[in-house]
């Protein structure tokens, strides 16, 4: 609709100041014309946009100019309902800042749309506590404190210093340059750098933290979707990781490939059986991958893989040969 673009369009300026024509029907997904007769309109309504001639040129609002543009249509509304529902916001301790925010957004819809956008979103259930097997997720306790801290100084962009807990070692003092925070399966992450090279932090394993006073180093801008694929990458290609040759009832496959962090090759044998090469993270990945399968799968080598196997095989035959 015309009016949402309207919107849209004045929300385009008030965010990013000075846009071009090409730019606003890139973001707006229409014609460079279809722009120019909005910005007219807007003109006609009272709406103090001008333009600016010239190689970087393009429109603009007038300085300090605020309008009240709080209208949401029932989609948009339903959006940010849904968005609300979302358990991801915990791990940063923004619950109940996400849940105040979420009865102002009801309080602001229409009439009209209040109780169909809230009915709407009642039928909608993202990420529940517990899967269809009964199995809870867990949820990683951050003292308040810690979260408050790390929020500031990533919001500031000031250094960052925490004493973190990593696995198996003793808890350190550590200084760095916060970069952002990443929520997965009610994990929270902080991405930072600490002397120029990247690190992840793991939010439960901060054990204490202080903003301090000098600016972080790190860009203005950040892609934090890129940095974490990339981080994520790196860090299925370190440790020690194994190459397993497996024999596979094809019914498990997605079983298996969706445990691996690689297949390397993948054939099929004269009885259908697949006969598949897959990367583990290490050995005790490789080990736990291939008894979840069962006697679906068969690894065929390397030796000590076998050996572990029919080892735990036989230690739980064992344990269950008499009666209790």
């Amino acid at each position: 609709m015309r009016a949402d673009r309207l919107v849209s369009l004045v929300l385009l300026l008030r965010q990013h100041g000075r846009m071009s024509a090409t730019a606003l029907a890139r973001e707006l997904e229409v014609s460079t014309r279809t722009v120019l007769r909005d910005i007219e309109a807007l003109s006609a309504a009272g709406v103090p946009v001008y333009a600016e001639r010239g190689r970087n040129g393009g429109f603009a609002l007038l300085p300090g100019f605020r309008t009240e543009l709080t209208g949401l249509n029932h989609d948009e509304a339903l959006a940010l309902l849904v968005a609300g529902s979302r358990r991801g916001a915990q791990a940063f301790g923004l619950g109940s800042a996400l849940a105040s925010a979420m009865l102002k957004v009801v309080d602001a819809l229409p009439e009209s749309y209040r109780d169909t956008a809230a009915g709407a979103a009642e039928r909608l259930l993202i990420d529940p506590e517990t899967d269809l097997l009964s199995r809870r997720l867990t949820e990683e306790e951050v003292p308040d404190a810690v979260v408050a801290a790390v929020l500031r100084a990533v919001f500031a962009g000031r250094r960052l210093r925490i004493h973190y807990a990593a696995e198996d070692q003793a808890p350190k003092w550590r200084t760095v340059d916060p970069i952002g925070l990443v929520t997965v399966r009610d994990r929270g992450y902080l991405l930072a750098t600490r002397s120029g090279a990247d690190r992840t932090y793991r939010l439960s394993r901060v054990l204490a933290a202080e903003e301090l006073p000098e600016p972080a180093q790190r860009p203005d801008r950040v892609d934090l979707d890129r940095a974490w694929q990339e981080r994520s990458t790196r860090f299925r290609a370190g440790g020690d990781q194994v190459t397993v040759l497996v024999r596979l009832d094809p019914a498990r496959r997605e079983d298996l490939v969706g445990t691996a962090l690689a297949v390397l090759s993948e054939e099929a044998d004269a009885d259908g059986a697949l006969r598949l090469e897959v990367t583990f993270q290490d050995p005790r990945h490789a080990r736990w991958a291939l008894w979840q399968l069962g006697t679906f799968a068969e690894a065929l080598s390397p030796p000590w893989l076998r050996a572990a196997l029919h080892d735990r095989a036989a230690a739980i035959a064992a344990r269950y040969a008499a009666s209790p």
